[in-house]
């Protein structure tokens, strides 16, 4: 039997949602469940351009194989003009085969994000990032106020998901608001897996 994974899955321009990512998946493993951190390639400006299949450096593309294999998912991408980035949309309109094989349907999953400016969109980039994960029918969740860091953030936080504002020349560092909800939200992502996997629920 294939040991159970939540799959934290990225993309990212200034490395400031890889930090989240990291955060979550630490959260993940906090609670004993496995993480397997994942990006996805850049769309090219130029079509005729492809990407090589594995990357010269960072962490690995993610795999069909690897989001239908997974028992939960978290996802994130820096907020352009207040959506996901198209490398992040452009992996999910290839996911296709998986939504009618309903491969990920009944699978936790969350949303997190970050951006250049205080009001730059955050909460519409978590929401918008929501919507492929209701149509292959997955179970959302997002961070309550039962996390003081919530409600006293003064940058990134929101109850959609775990954000970031990283500043317009990227200066700022995540904040110990912004890190404990991240790892908060990784935690939560892995408790609803166990309990799902026990049928506590």
């Amino acid at each position: 039997m294939t040991t159970p994974y939540i799959l934290v899955l990225y993309d990212t321009n200034k490395h400031a949602t890889k930090q989240l990512a990291y955060l979550i998946a630490q959260g993940v493993t906090d609670t004993g469940i496995k993480a397997v951190i994942r990006r996805v390639p850049k769309v090219s400006l130029v079509t005729e351009q492809t990407q090589p299949a594995i990357p010269d450096e960072g962490d690995l593309y993610c795999t069909p194989d690897e989001l239908i294999g997974c028992s939960g998912l978290a996802m994130g991408s820096p907020t352009h003009f207040g959506n996901m980035s198209a490398s992040l949309k452009y992996f999910w309109d290839n996911t296709v085969s998986a939504w009618l094989s309903g491969e990920l349907q009944g699978k936790p999953a969350c949303v997190f994000t970050t951006s250049g400016s205080m009001h730059g969109g955050q909460e519409s980039t978590l929401l918008t990032m929501m919507i492929p994960l209701l149509h292959h029918g997955m179970l959302l969740m997002g961070l309550p106020y039962a996390h003081p860091e919530l409600s006293m953030t003064a940058r990134g936080g929101t109850p959609y998901g775990a954000s970031h504002v990283s500043g317009a020349e990227h200066q700022h560092v995540i904040t110990q608001d912004e890190q404990a909800l991240a790892i908060a939200q990784g935690v939560r992502l892995a408790t609803l897996v166990k309990q799902l996997q026990a049928g506590d629920l």
